[in-house]
């Protein structure tokens, strides 16, 4: 038997209802918004504290898997001379000078200045930024710019230069795993001027714990040698004549020069770099990155927020009742009653013992309520016909007929109790009833007053089925006889029928035309909600008053 598939729309429905009106005392907002989300972290806290757990363990391993970098950052003060002359002209003078300060900084940013610090530590030879052959896309990518005529990946990782160059000739590297090198060097330090002051540092990212400080401080140097080592050419060329000058600048020239190949600051002052050294880089503490305990937090919350993910994707695509809220909201008919799920409890105890013994009873009694109020009109002081049918076998259809006809026969009325065997195997029922059966009574023509009904607790019990495999083949449960026992069994109290399940058995929807209410039992996280409402449809096809469903098995 086949019942109707959802169509998309009734999966996410369970999440967003398109087709309810929503009260207008329903909260809305953040408030709301917070208490849905704890109400579902509370439901599903397993799968999201793994999920939450798993982004924790896999953070903390990628974490622990990065190498450590270091960072220090060297400060210069350019110190531009400004001219001793009146009113707007030394204002011209200033802007010109904030001017020179970004020119500067390109200065110290250019390739020409880059690749004589390089050079002079001997970077290329460094395992972290040295001769690392590219890979073989890399090299094809490479290839194939040059071939079109555009430029390599070392060229354009190149910073833009202070003043043109010409050529190539400013840095010459062997080979495309020299130039990589180099990018990869200038790719590590950054030189940036503090907001509009004449400040700049310069910063460099390393593994090495202290080879930033003396790339940073080579990087100074070598801005204080190209600065002075110009001026002593033009003292040099004639422009200032006076040997005691030449001699101060090539006294800063050689410590300029001494200072850059040995990542030091120069050992003695050089005033005529225009610049002034404020902060010289350090040997860093500690590594600045990676920040472990931010990757690990962020680790968590992406790890919480999949779990939710896959919280509301799962109630999305999963069409099992977990509620007696949701099977009368999913089906569009009142919910009865839910049963909770008491372990060993198959009946109602003579005398109650435990808390979840006494929840099992309230929750009989509350559905007998139920079904005697949506049966008022038709009891009129005399007995009425209560079928219960599910669509599956486990459903727990059998223990609520027998827990119904307890709290009724309780109650002071008589019971008769119609109980079909549940299973696949029709023969599979208890042993200990009589061999007489409702499919044998039928199949014999045997009259009301020749069965037999066995007592089971102040309840007259009579299987359904037989063990005759012929009787149950061959009996029509709409012939007259059945009915006539039915009858019998109502004229002394209430009959209550333990229906054989929906999806085994067509016997269920021609017993059920017999009953006064029918009741749908959904066995909480195992029935579906399609299975619910094909029962729902087969039954009133068959002409059965299907008044409400019962939730078995719920949890919470």
């Amino acid at each position: 038997m086949m019942f109707n598939r959802p169509r998309p729309i009734d999966m996410t429905s369970r999440l967003w209802r398109v087709n309810e009106t929503q009260s207008e005392m329903t909260g809305d907002g953040p408030i709301a918004l917070l208490r849905a989300l704890i109400d579902l972290g509370t439901r599903h806290k397993v799968p999201l504290s793994v999920c939450c757990g798993g982004g924790l363990l896999l953070a903390a391993l990628y974490a622990h898997s990065l190498p450590p970098t270091y960072q220090a950052t060297a400060t210069l003060l350019l110190e531009p001379r400004q001219s001793a002359i009146s009113g707007g002209e030394a204002g011209a003078q200033q802007i010109l000078d904030l001017n020179r300060a970004d020119s500067e900084l390109q200065t110290i940013k250019s390739e020409r200045l880059l690749s004589a610090v390089f050079e002079s530590l001997n970077l290329q030879d460094d395992p972290e930024v040295g001769r690392r052959q590219p890979s073989l896309i890399g090299r094809l990518v490479n290839g194939l710019r040059l071939r079109l005529g555009g430029q390599s990946e070392a060229d354009s990782a190149r910073i833009d230069r202070s003043e043109p160059v010409e050529g190539s000739a400013d840095i010459e590297l062997a080979n495309e795993a020299d130039r990589a090198a180099f990018a990869n060097f200038m790719s590590r330090l950054n030189a940036r001027r503090v907001g509009q002051s004449f400040v700049i540092e310069i910063e460099y990212s390393s593994s090495d714990p202290k080879l930033p400080a003396r790339v940073a401080n080579a990087t100074v140097s070598g801005y204080i040698y190209q600065t002075v080592a110009f001026k002593e050419q033009i003292a040099r060329a004639g422009t200032e004549a006076l040997q005691g000058r030449l001699d101060s600048l090539a006294r800063q020239v050689d410590a300029a020069r001494e200072a850059m190949h040995e990542g030091a600051l120069p050992a003695i002052a050089t005033p005529d770099a225009d610049a002034r050294i404020i902060g010289a880089a350090l040997p860093p503490l500690g590594p600045s990155a990676p920040r472990k305990s931010l990757i690990i937090a962020l680790g968590g919350v992406v790890g919480l927020l999949f779990g939710f993910a896959v919280v509301v994707i799962r109630m999305a695509l999963d069409r099992r009742v977990r509620s007696a809220k949701e099977l009368a909201r999913e089906t569009e008919i009142l919910c009865l009653g839910s049963i909770p799920d008491v372990p060993g409890v198959e009946g109602v105890p003579w005398r109650i013992t435990s808390p979840q013994e006494q929840k099992f009873v309230s929750a009989i009694r509350d559905v007998r309520t139920s079904v005697e109020i949506a049966c008022t009109s038709l009891r009129n002081e005399k007995s009425i016909v209560i079928a219960v049918v599910g669509w599956t076998s486990g459903a727990g259809v059998s223990t609520l007929c027998t827990s119904l006809s307890q709290i009724i026969s309780r109650s002071g009325r008589q019971v008769t109790l119609f109980k079909a065997a549940h299973g696949d195997d029709v023969r599979a029922f208890d042993d200990n009833l009589p061999a007489v059966s409702l499919a044998g009574a039928a199949f014999a023509g045997l009259m009301p007053e020749q069965l037999s009904f066995e007592d089971v607790g102040g309840v007259a019990v009579l299987p359904i089925h037989s063990r005759d495999a012929n009787a149950n083949l061959f009996t029509d449960f709409r012939n007259p006889h059945v009915r006539r026992i039915f009858e019998a069994a109502r004229s002394r109290g209430d009959v209550l029928l333990d229906l054989p399940a929906l999806r085994h058995s067509m016997d269920a929807l021609a017993l059920a035309s017999y009953a006064d209410a029918v009741l749908i039992v959904a066995r909480a996280g195992k029935t579906t909600i399609e299975e619910v409402s094909e029962s729902v449809q087969l039954l009133r096809r068959a002409g059965a008053n299907v008044v409400g469903t019962v939730l078995n098995r719920a949890r919470g």
